[in-house]
């Protein structure tokens, strides 16, 4: 247990070293390089670096590769690499599809069903291995069977069942989710960090050693991000960064069988979803900026958390991002005591 929480720590070094270096110098370029997006919610609207997604990938692949190093030369852990590697695959994918998505995205080109549709191709890699998921008790219904007798096809077993619909649905599922509640400084980042040191938790108090070492690579890099994406930010993730985010989350929760954890996790996201699906999603949350530096919500209906804590105050941007943040702290607590204490069904 010392070994793994030593090279969990020296992944988390790593990765946040290597993030937090390397932004200044991606920020530097995209400026040179024109790469820039407007921040929308300050009343000047300035211009700032895009793509950060890019080097949160750095970070935290750098962060896999030490546990990697660790377990085939050190000895030091014990590790499926079919798994990791699996997992990463997945998250490496729908990064680079979000860096695609940042350059050609849905309003230059690419639909928005297409867009929602990209994650399910990166989530091959760990349909690949087949993933097996302990017996789902329902309430009221019990135990789901291991095997379902089909006509004219035979005997199914769940496990492929898991493996071909639920773990391509999670990834996309949870992969659009980071996307939807975004858009403020430090919003997207933030609510990563504190679902995934949760799960980090949850995964290494489970002895998940492959889910909590993706965790722990992802939260480093996600913190390193958060010092020059809070407010004012200095640069934007992307959809690099919050599809990378999504699936992270749901290959987490894949890896460490702890669906329904991350199901309750993603609380907030499941209320962005309603709000927003009144209007078809295609609104956003961001807010029209004041001259006293506050928010105002847009007219008509809520169509984001965002604008519901916009119209119970005056507030500015950072408070808003601080108020769900805080939300996050509530929900990552209660869910986390749940599980510590083995209260799920």
């Amino acid at each position: 247990m010392l070994q793994l929480a030593v090279t969990l720590l020296l992944s988390f070094i790593v990765s946040f070293a290597l993030t937090n270096r390397f932004l200044p110098f991606l920020i530097a370029r995209m400026r040179k390089r024109n790469i820039l997006g407007i921040d929308v919610n300050k009343i000047n609207k300035p211009k700032v670096a895009e793509m950060g997604g890019v080097i949160v990938w750095i970070g935290f692949s750098s962060g896999i590769l030490l546990a990697i190093f660790c377990f085939s030369y050190l000895n030091s852990i014990e590790l499926d690499l079919t798994y990791l590697l699996a997992g990463y695959a997945t998250i490496a994918m729908v990064g680079f599809l979000g860096v695609i998505d940042d350059l050609i995205g849905w309003k230059n080109g690419i639909r928005q069903w297409q867009h929602a549709l990209i994650p399910v191709f990166a989530a091959l890699p760990l349909m690949a291995v087949k993933i097996s998921n302990p017996p789902i008790k329902l309430p009221f219904f019990g135990f789901v069977p291991e095997a379902y007798v089909l006509p004219l096809i035979g005997t199914v077993s769940f496990g492929i069942i898991y493996s071909l619909l639920f773990v391509p649905v999670g990834v996309t599922g949870a992969s659009n989710a980071a996307n939807m509640l975004a858009g403020l400084n430090g919003l997207e980042a933030g609510l990563g960090s504190i679902i995934l040191a949760t799960l980090a938790a949850t995964a290494f108090n489970a002895g998940q050693v492959e889910a909590t070492v993706v965790a722990v690579a992802m939260l480093a890099a996600l913190l390193a991000f958060l010092r020059f994406n809070w407010f004012p930010a200095r640069v934007f993730g992307g959809d690099s960064l919050t599809l990378m985010i999504g699936a992270s989350i749901a290959t987490i929760v894949i890896l460490g069988n702890i669906e329904k954890i991350g199901i309750l996790l993603m609380l907030l996201y499941f209320i962005e979803l309603f709000l927003k699906g009144r209007f078809k999603m295609q609104r956003e949350g961001f807010g029209i900026p004041q001259r006293d530096g506050t928010l105002q919500a847009p007219p008509g209906k809520a169509a984001s958390i965002t604008h519901l804590i916009m119209r119970s105050g005056k507030f500015t941007e950072k408070q808003v991002v601080l108020a769900i943040l805080a939300m996050q702290v509530v929900v990552s607590m209660v869910v986390f005591g749940i599980s510590f204490f083995g209260l799920f069904w």
